[in-house]
């Protein structure tokens, strides 16, 4: 296998990420190269990358939807497939929306959709300290706020029946199923972010069954999800109180599925 020196050339950074497996190998040694202030620092990053460390955990950042997202060691990183997901929020959010991006890892779902609505009131929560850490460091510029605790728990009262749009991009790995992960995740990304208990849909039913109580009349709860799992988790938001309507969106292309729920208007009576 190719060795890095202190003098390291991009053919050189090329042929070690290559003969490590990393099928990008020209693109990835331009992200490295490009950010690595020194040759020492360049050639740690290479050495990491190649040991087979998320490339967004040595960089220190990931792109998402358009944007620059800052990522720390062992925090999820935020995949380009659940962009569908903001896109579909956004065309749900009215302007200086609420949104709650919950289970956030980096914060970058909530931050791409902030920035898509314009004058969101922002809200980030990760039970992960990690996670919330790197959080708050994406959503300060935006005026947001992160949070550490046990979902819902972790929200301020105030937001009780205010939020417009809750983003919860929960873990929906089967326990069963963490093994079979590309080792890039399994390895180097927080177990809680990744494992959704025996059918992957313990955080999601935990999720739905008290959405309604933080959701503003009409708001949405967005979540995303495998194939196999959309009637499982459509039951899950139909059986949780509120009286919620339930649709799925799907794109091919990134192989992404989301489930849109919306909350029920209340009745309006009229007396004559």
């Amino acid at each position: 296998m190719p060795t890095l020196t202190s003098t390291t050339s991009f053919p050189g950074i090329v042929s070690v990420l290559r003969a490590a497996g990393c099928v990008f190998a020209e693109d990835e040694a331009s992200l490295l190269t490009s950010t690595a202030r020194t040759p020492a620092e360049l050639a740690a990053m290479v050495s990491r990358r190649a040991a087979g460390h998320p490339l967004e955990h040595v960089l220190g950042w990931a792109e998402f939807a358009g944007l620059r997202v800052a990522v720390d060691e062992g925090v999820f990183v935020p995949r380009r497939r659940t962009e569908f997901l903001v896109e579909q929020a956004a065309a749900l959010a009215p302007h200086g929306a609420v949104v709650v991006d919950l289970c956030c890892g980096t914060g970058a779902l909530g931050v791409a959709l902030a920035r898509a609505a314009g004058g969101a009131e922002l809200h980030a929560a990760d039970l992960d300290p990690a996670a919330v850490r790197c959080a708050r460091r994406n959503v300060a510029p935006l005026g947001g706020r992160a949070w550490e605790g046990d979902l819902y728990a972790a929200l301020p009262e105030q937001l009780r029946g205010r939020v417009d749009v809750l983003l919860a991009n929960v873990p929906y790995v089967p326990t069963g199923d963490i093994p079979l992960l590309p080792p890039e995740a399994r390895l180097h990304e927080a177990a809680l972010a990744l494992d959704g208990g025996p059918d992957g849909l313990a955080v999601l039913r935990r999720v739905t069954a008290e959405a309604a109580e933080w959701l503003a009349p009409g708001g949405s709860l967005l979540f995303e999800t495998s194939t196999r799992q959309i009637p499982d988790a459509v039951r899950a938001v139909e059986a949780a109180p509120g009286g919620f309507t339930a649709r799925v969106a799907a794109c091919e292309e990134r192989e992404a599925t989301v489930v849109l729920a919306t909350l029920a208007l209340p009745r309006v009576v009229i007396r004559r």
